[in-house]
């Protein structure tokens, strides 16, 4: 059995402290992150959810050193990214991020299998013996076996998302960021994907925080956040698609009475 062991001393994947982020100035200012305090624990996998506007992208990209906060603390497996320069983010994010987009993201001329050998390339790391084992699971697991020289334009959208998400996995991050995951795909492989996920989680321990807007996806979650006017107004355990969608209904209520 594989595992994927958290890379930080501190029990939290993902600190924020008092983080705030602010676009623009004076009258003009709009603010999207408002005084949140929250930990993404090692092997949770976290639905971010809020109305649009909310603040779930920018949680996201703040949170894996995309942005910066405009104050307070944001630590990443254990480093405090709020004190680095964009280099030693970038190698950090390098060595402990991984991503999954609704839009897949594959480079188109590499097959299945260079896609999922990426991360190691950019790093300019060699994929030892035990990596190769990993990849070889993840591509057996996932169903890709029999398309590992294919490229992306030869697969369906489903199994273009599984290779990103093997993508994701394979450098055994600290954790994986997945934006609206399954937004370009039908309900058939959408199920297949959250599922895929949520073993991940389960199975492998792997950390992963999902921006959605679809509660059905959120109900795969073993938490659920929930966003309004940059403020953090719900977090919960596991919850059914019906409960999440009144969660939604009540934040958009709750933005609606601050505008």
């Amino acid at each position: 059995m594989f595992s994927i062991e958290s890379t930080s001393m501190s029990p939290a994947v993902v600190s924020f402290r008092q983080v705030s982020k602010s676009y623009g100035f004076g009258s003009a200012a709009v603010t999207a992150l408002d005084s949140i305090d929250i930990d993404v624990q090692q092997g949770e996998f976290t639905a971010i959810m809020g109305p649009s506007g909310s603040g779930k992208s920018t949680f996201m990209h703040v949170a894996a050193g995309l942005d910066d906060a405009t104050s307070g603390g944001v630590f990443l497996a254990g480093a405090p990214l709020h004190t680095l320069d964009d280099t030693a983010r970038t190698i950090l994010r390098r060595r402990n991020v991984g991503f999954v987009f609704q839009s897949f993201n594959l480079v188109p001329t590499l097959s299945v299998v260079e896609n999922i050998a990426l991360p190691f390339q950019l790093a300019g790391h060699s994929i030892t013996v035990e990596e190769q084992r990993w990849i070889d699971h993840l591509v057996h697991v996932l169903g890709l076996a029999a398309r590992i020289t294919h490229r992306p334009a030869e697969l369906s959208g489903g199994q273009q998302q599984r290779v990103a998400i093997a993508r994701a996995l394979a450098p055994r991050p600290a954790i994986v960021f997945a934006d609206e995951p399954t937004g370009n795909l039908d309900t058939r492989s959408s199920s297949e994907v959250l599922q895929l996920m949520r073993s991940a989680a389960t199975e492998y321990g792997q950390t992963i925080a999902m921006v959605s807007h679809d509660p059905i996806a959120a109900s795969y979650a073993d938490r659920v956040v929930v966003l309004a006017d940059g403020r953090l107004v719900a977090d919960h355990g596991r919850l059914t698609a019906q409960q999440i969608s009144q969660l939604l209904l009540t934040a958009e209520g709750a933005e609606g009475a601050s505008a």
